[in-house]
């Protein structure tokens, strides 16, 4: 019944049944942003199209909307580390995590610290060799280890609003 509901509101938002980039931006209401955040919004797309033809399909959708509600915290950390390796290299430096802190801070608005002291914050907390890269299990159990971390970027990277968007079936036309 609920997966019902999911392709109801997917194929109303969605006609053709594949959601392109300009759509998840219209459907979500994104538009004047800023470079840094229009990447983000592209990274998160890029990311949610996990067969990388361009488009989100349902089953893509209902396995983000799944993620998003249902997920482990481990599914989410490693959902979380592939949306900030933006290379694709299995490793997040400092000016990936930086780029995708600032663009979130430009979406959600300003946090109590800036882009700069989050990025060193969490590389001084979860870099464990000092080589200027998280791989995805120092990021993991880093971030596990870490309470107050744990906290931080669950908030801040937080797409339940993303959810409410689609759940109230808001769609602002050009």
């Amino acid at each position: 019944m609920e997966i019902h509901h999911w392709y109801t509101k997917f194929m109303k938002e969605c006609p053709s049944g594949q959601l392109c980039l300009h759509e998840f931006k219209q459907v979500l209401d994104l538009h004047g942003l800023t470079p840094e955040a229009n990447s983000y919004v592209e990274q998160v797309f890029h990311t949610f199209d996990m067969n990388k033809d361009g488009f989100i399909d349902f089953l893509e959708f209902i396995a983000a909307i799944n993620l998003v509600i249902r997920g482990k915290i481990d599914q989410k950390l490693k959902w979380y580390f592939k949306l900030y390796d933006a290379d694709g290299n299995g490793c997040i430096d400092k000016k990936e995590l930086l780029s995708i802190f600032t663009a979130i801070q430009a979406i959600n608005g300003h946090t109590n610290m800036s882009a700069e002291e989050f990025t060193n914050m969490i590389f001084q907390k979860i870099d464990v060799n000092n080589d200027g890269e998280l791989t995805l299990e120092e990021f993991i159990s880093g971030v596990e280890r870490d309470e107050d971390l744990m906290e931080l970027i669950t908030k801040s990277f937080d797409l339940s609003n993303v959810l409410k968007v689609i759940q109230s079936g808001r769609r602002h036309s050009i």
